[in-house]
């Protein structure tokens, strides 16, 4: 056996239905399209969220809560993510340039920084934002958290 000589197997596969090929086809006339009406006509396609006519399941549903269009995203970096980066990198002087380079967030992206997990390292942060905590714990070790 090759690739050449490969087939579906047998009664897998069905003969397309071809209409509009005359009345003997037995799909000619109308061509399976019924009499008239906006269906029959070419051009004729109704948009996917379309329920005939009913009101539409995204009207029917309750609407809830509120989205605030004000909200800053942050991109949380927690300690002990910061611990493993120092271990890594090997330095424990961090800008946001290379915490991109890193990996951590995109350049578009505001970072946080988080008071979960251990650290061990002075280092030297400037990033968008810092929790209490995490401010907090890389103080009691030396280290300095700027805001950009």
């Amino acid at each position: 056996m090759n690739l050449s000589n490969l087939q579906p197997a047998e009664g897998s596969t069905k003969k397309e239905k071809r209409i509009g090929r005359g009345q003997g086809s037995g799909r000619g006339g109308t061509s399976t399209r019924g009499h008239k009406g906006d269906r029959a006509r070419s051009g004729s396609k109704e948009k996917r969220h379309f329920e005939g006519g009913q009101t539409p399941m995204q009207r029917r549903l309750p609407k809830r809560g509120f989205k605030n269009v004000n909200r800053v995203e942050f991109v949380p970096l927690n300690l002990g993510a910061l611990e493993a980066l120092v271990q890594k990198t090997g330095t424990n002087t961090f800008d946001i340039a290379s915490l991109v380079a890193a990996g951590v967030s995109r350049a578009s992206d505001k970072i946080k920084v988080l008071g979960k997990g251990k650290l061990a390292s002075k280092v030297i942060l400037k990033v968008h934002a810092a929790s209490a905590s995490a401010k907090a714990a890389i103080e009691a070790l030396g280290g300095s958290i700027e805001l950009v």
